[in-house]
């Protein structure tokens, strides 16, 4: 029974056909956002609750909070200047094209409900034109729009640490957005909550990416990795 297994999987695999489907762009930003978000939910959760304290010393040697606070600073820049990128390429990169493509996908009913049955193992999985199924697009839109909002929030909170050169100059527009949100106070609180999202969206989004890897065997996990896929009769899957 196990050759039997084997056999078909080997045929499955020679009938498939290796389609490059993602950038060393987005490869590079996908694993750098990927390690930024790790390191600023462990800072976070220091800034927000002091788990680590200095050595006692009559010395002005104690800046522990100072370098975790920069750090959270430096690395929040790094992920605006990844999430700005990824979304140059989304718009206006040649190779990023099947990304927009999955729009069509998404507003398509027929589309939805077949990815919905295949999730509930009812149906086979829709052929699609994009890189995305809807359910994974929408999730991706929801993804950037809470990354939008947790590093405008953070932005608001670090013109509240340092007051000239970039955050001076983004100072006033920044008090903007602070009113709007009803206050500093509830600034900090949206940057908690949207954290919270990341973390739940980060754990949603590796066991289904495991799941469809596994079940689709199209190599969705390691296109990230490789930026290969592999279609089946030419269907996106």
């Amino acid at each position: 029974m196990r050759n039997v297994e084997i056999n078909f999987e080997m045929r499955d695999a020679k009938q498939r056909s290796a389609e490059y489907e993602f950038s060393v762009g987005f490869r590079v930003t996908h694993w750098i956002r990927a390690l930024c978000i790790v390191f600023l939910v462990v800072s976070g959760f220091y800034l927000a609750y002091v788990f680590i304290s200095p050595s006692v010393s009559d010395e002005p040697v104690g800046f522990l909070n100072a370098f975790w606070r920069m750090s959270h600073q430096i690395v929040g820049f790094v992920l605006i200047a990844c999430m700005m990128f990824k979304s140059y390429l989304f718009l206006f990169d040649k190779q990023s094209k099947s990304e927009r493509d999955s729009f069509f996908d998404s507003i398509n009913p027929k589309t939805f409900v077949r990815q919905i049955l295949f999730y509930l193992h009812l149906g086979e999985h829709p052929n699609l034109k994009g890189s995305y199924n809807p359910l994974q697009f929408f999730a991706y839109i929801f993804f950037y729009i809470v990354l939008a909002l947790i590093c405008l929030t953070g932005l608001i909170l670090y013109t509240h640490v340092y007051h000239d050169g970039f955050s001076g100059f983004i100072a006033p527009l920044m008090r903007i957005f602070e009113s709007w949100m009803g206050g500093l106070a509830s600034v900090r609180i949206l940057h908690h909550i949207a954290m919270w999202a990341i973390i739940i969206f980060v754990f949603v989004h590796v066991y289904m990416v495991i799941y469809n890897a596994v079940r689709g065997k199209d190599g969705a996990l390691d296109a990230v990795v490789s930026g290969y896929k592999y279609t089946k009769d030419g269907k996106r899957t």
